[in-house]
Parts: structure tokens; C-alpha cells; sequence
């Protein structure tokens, strides 16, 4: 990519595409191709086709997606996987059709098996089954992984995949019914503050694993990834997928200790076994993209921090 370049950010008011935008624009790169969803639906065919040949983008960042924590997931299960093969479908077939140089599809590290391994390698995709409540999420997403490599490998399309882990940072989504659970553990202590509350409940044992990643971490190993990988340089039978995470992993039990201490709560934590626990550990191996020359930068305690003072300014709920 060049600063002049035609880049179009699909999802550029989410979390993660907002990110990225703001990452291309600390860069210097100005010739954005932005529409949300009233604009331009992802889910039509006919309009994303229209769209790629009046507009032309160069690069795609392919962050538009249906997201969720688990009980939206599991709920709303026809929605997640219906919009999101759409979405991908649509916006990377229209990239192969108007010639896009080069576009990242951003994933999620759901797609991984729920009892593969630890820490999580790009090669365990599709090695066993997976977590029940996300499952057609998963799905949806493999199969925009898919979609890129058999562009690739059929048309030599410039297409790549990145997996983030658990993201937080600003423009989260902090809806308790949908949102993932760092940002429904920041609202629940805060509100429990106001409330003047002496117990918070937390869903589950508190006892599975998450690495947790700040959102502008996220955007900078795509603007990495996307300045850095190109297929031309790979071998024919190689994923062109990365995973993007810290590394580090918490317990759920202790991410709430730790944002309980952030926001100042100190009364009781209360586990809900009722509630589902998820993948009992998602740590993402890291060490492929750690190779290439990028690792996340941003501690953890230091993002929570950082999110909830600009909570404390302007709440979304």
C-alpha cells in the first residue's frame, strides 16, 4: 500500500474496523472508502458488486462481521451464521471480480477446536470439533478462511486471513445480553459501584483461560500483516493465515479480580455455574507472526485501565 491507495475498511464502525481505520490514519493514509451498513448491505450481492466496480478499492480490510459474546451466539444461532457467510462471501468474491491487489480477511480464534491443543497453531484448524455455543459462528468464519486460500490457490488472489484473539478497547460493545466478557465485567462492576452493590455475578466457573488483546494491537498486526505478506512469497500449500494475540492468557475469575481492582469495586464475586463455561482454554501460539517481526505491545492491566477512564467519560449504556 501507498498513501494514495484506495482502501476499503468493510466494518469501519465496529470495534475492530474502527481501529484499523484510525491506525491508517495515524499512518498517513487518507483515500479511506468508507459506508456503514444503511449505505452499503454487505449481505446483497448485487450492491456489494456495484459498489466494488463504481468505487474500485486497491486493499480491503474485510472487518465487517455479526459479533457476539456467548449467550448471543448461542441464541441468535441462524443470524451469525447466515450474515457472516454473506458478508464474506459477497465482499471477497467482488474483491476477486474488480481485481483488489490485496485483502485480509480478519477471523476470530473461535474457528479452533475446543479441546485442541494449547497454545493454539494455525495448522490445528480443522482438527476436531468445536465449542457447541459459537459453533455457527465458527463456521462462518472457517469458511472465509477457506474462501481467501481457494481464491488464492485457484485465481492467485492476494488474499490473506488474520485471527485475532478476545479483543477489548474503545467502541466495544458493552450490551450485557451480547457483549464478550471483558466489557460485560467492566459494566457490571460499574453499574454494582453506582448501585452501591455488595456482589457482583459472574457467568460460569471463572476457571477457563483467555488471552485478551487491545484493539489497537489487533490494527496495527493488520496494517503490519498487510504491508509485510504477500502470497507470492509462500509456498502453494501454506495457510496465508495468522494468529494475532498477546501470547499471555488469564483465568476469567482472575480477570474479574482484575478489573474489580481498576474500577474500585470491592465487594464479593459470585460465579454462576448455571451459566456455560465456553472452551475451557484459548490461548493463541503467536510465534508465526512473531517471526515475521511483530508481538503485541500493550499491557493488559494498562488497556483495562485505559478503557474504563474513557468509560468514566462517556458511557454507552
Amino acid at each position: 500500500m501507498n498513501k494514495n491507495s484506495r482502501i476499503y475498511v468493510a466494518g469501519h464502525r465496529g470495534m475492530a474496523g474502527s481501529a484499523i481505520v484510525r491506525k491508517l490514519e495515524l499512518e498517513g493514509y487518507s483515500n479511506l472508502i468508507l459506508r456503514n451498513s444503511v449505505e452499503l448491505d454487505l449481505r446483497n450481492q448485487v450492491a456489494v458488486n456495484d459498489f466494488f466496480a463504481t468505487e474500485k478499492p486497491e486493499y480491503v480490510f474485510l472487518a465487517a462481521a455479526k459479533v457476539g459474546g456467548i449467550q448471543a451466539n448461542n441464541t441468535y444461532r441462524a443470524d451469525f451464521i447466515y450474515e457472516n457467510l454473506m458478508i464474506e462471501a459477497n465482499v471477497i468474491h467482488a474483491s476477486y471480480r474488480h481485481e483488489v491487489e490485496k485483502l485480509l480477511f480478519l477471523g476470530s480464534s473461535c474457528i479452533y477446536p475446543k479441546l485442541a491443543l494449547q497454545p493454539l497453531k494455525e495448522n490445528y484448524l480443522l482438527s476436531g470439533y468445536l465449542e457447541p455455543t459459537n459453533q455457527p459462528y465458527a463456521i462462518a468464519k472457517i469458511a472465509g478462511i477457506e474462501l481467501c486460500d481457494a481464491y488464492r490457490r485457484q485465481y492467485g488472489c492476494n488474499f490473506i486471513s488474520a485471527m485475532p484473539t478476545n479483543l477489548y478497547g474503545p467502541n466495544d460493545n458493552y450490551d450485557i445480553e451480547k457483549s464478550h466478557v471483558l466489557p460485560a465485567l467492566l459494566r457490571k462492576f460499574m453499574t454494582a459501584i453506582e448501585h452501591r452493590a455488595d456482589e457482583v455475578v459472574i457467568w460460569g466457573s471463572g476457571k477457563p483461560l483467555r488471552d485478551f488483546l487491545h484493539v489497537d494491537d489487533m490494527a496495527a498486526a493488520c496494517f503490519f500483516l498487510m504491508q509485510r505478506v504477500n502470497i507470492i512469497d509462500m509456498p502453494p500449500h501454506e495457510l496465508a493465515m495468522w494468529n494475532i494475540g498477546t501470547g499471555l492468557d488469564i483465568s476469567i475469575a482472575d480477570l474479574a479480580t482484575l478489573i474489580a481492582y481498576i474500577v474500585g469495586f470491592r465487594g464479593s464475586l459470585q460465579f454462576d455455574n448455571t451459566k456455560p463455561d465456553g472452551t475451557p482454554r484459548k490461548l493463541m501460539d503467536v510465534s508465526k507472526l512473531k517471526e515475521l517481526g511483530w508481538q503485541a505491545s500493550i499491557n493488559l492491566e494498562v488497556g483495562i485501565a485505559d478503557v474504563f477512564k474513557e468509560l468514566k467519560q462517556n458511557k454507552p449504556w
